[in-house]
């Protein structure tokens, strides 16, 4: 039998779907997602700690749950919302239903509701906090949404113990600051022939350095990456040491060790299929993002910035060139173009190698 849910958010729009998943009720940033596939990567992105994922793509569940495509061990996500749920779902590496995935990892799925609508109320007012539940809210309880908040994020998604991975006998090993890296970003660093020696996040500039490696590469994260101060600052005392290529957060965390700022964005990037373009070469790349903080362009005062996103303009990709690092907001593989060999792995790859010859 059908089992009525509420989605409320914090400007008062109400809608109604029905229950999938996991019973309960949370309150979550809502925010959209524009990916056709992949739900199984968007439910365990650690970016997505703490939020209430809307899926613009009507019908989920079609090819059932993979466990080989999630980004970690769990789904980060604190609650679900779709168009359509595919009841029987079609696929010759579906383990099971969708559904019965989110009840084992304890999300709440929501459907049935006009994904569409939600989607423009949140281009034109932003991402805002809502609330899953079982009866509307009354007013008093709607005006308390915009008072939550997530903290904590990072410490909370990055893992606590060091772990390798790839060859030992690799060309070249890079430290990876894991602030809540995705098994994919893993999984292509080892593809381009690293050894990699995965940190966690609350290592210090001392305890990288201290791995030998020949670079580091910072990546991962969710939540506001201003809130880290503590890393930034240990992110700074690393700067100039040994080459750096930052990733996603890895890209605010080295702007903010530099003096830039960071902001909250309407609705952030999420999805993909977001465009950036290289101002070096001219070309655009479509690449996977999934973030709601920006550079502030306008704040950068070392550096130059070198990618910037089509949509709205955002800074997307800095160069350090003095410091010996360069950063990008998005995943670098979105940079591999068939057999062309990947410009910015090229990049740090012939960062490390002058350090090693300069060494």
């Amino acid at each position: 039998m059908k089992k009525k849910v509420y989605l409320t958010l914090q400007n008062g729009d109400s809608f109604q779907g029905y229950r999938f998943g996991a019973e309960g009720e949370i309150t979550g940033e809502l925010v959209f997602s524009t990916g056709m596939v992949g739900y199984m990567e968007t439910l365990t992105d650690p970016a997505n700690y703490g939020q209430i994922v809307v899926q613009t793509f009507p019908l989920i569940g079609n090819y059932g749950a993979i466990r080989k495509d999630a980004e970690s061990e769990r789904a980060w996500a604190s609650a679900y919302v779709v168009r359509e749920i595919c009841e029987e779902p079609s696929n010759f590496r579906s383990e099971g239903k969708l559904e019965d995935y989110l009840k084992e990892q304890g999300v709440i799925g929501v459907y049935g509701v006009d994904t569409r609508e939600l989607t423009k109320i949140l281009r034109e007012k932003g991402a805002m906090n809502a609330r899953v539940s079982s009866k509307p809210l009354t007013e008093e309880e709607i005006e308390k949404l915009s008072a939550c908040s997530t903290e904590h994020a990072v410490q909370t998604v990055a893992p606590k113990a060091q772990k390798t991975h790839g060859e030992r006998s690799a060309a070249y090993t890079v430290a990876l600051w894991n602030f809540g890296v995705k098994n994919s970003t893993v999984n292509n660093l080892v593809a381009q022939g690293l050894y990699v020696i995965d940190m966690p996040a609350s290592s210090t500039a001392e305890d990288i350095l201290a791995t030998g490696a020949d670079g580091v590469v910072l990546a991962g994260g969710a939540g506001d990456p201003a809130e880290n101060g503590a890393i930034v600052a240990e992110v700074k005392k690393l700067l100039g040491k040994k080459p750096v290529f930052g990733m996603e957060y890895g890209h605010a965390f080295v702007a903010l060790a530099l003096g830039a700022k960071t902001a909250k964005q309407k609705y952030g990037h999420r999805g993909g299929n977001q465009p950036v373009k290289c101002l070096d070469c001219g070309r655009v790349y479509i690449t996977s993002q999934n973030h709601g903080y920006e550079v502030v362009k306008e704040t950068v005062k070392e550096g130059t910035v070198n990618f910037v996103n089509v949509n709205d303009g955002s800074c997307e990709g800095i160069d350090y060139p003095e410091r010996n690092a360069f950063t990008v907001q998005f995943a670098p593989e979105a940079c591999d173009l068939g057999n062309v060999e990947n410009p910015l792995y090229k990049k740090f790859f012939a960062l490390m190698k002058k350090e090693k010859e300069n060494a």
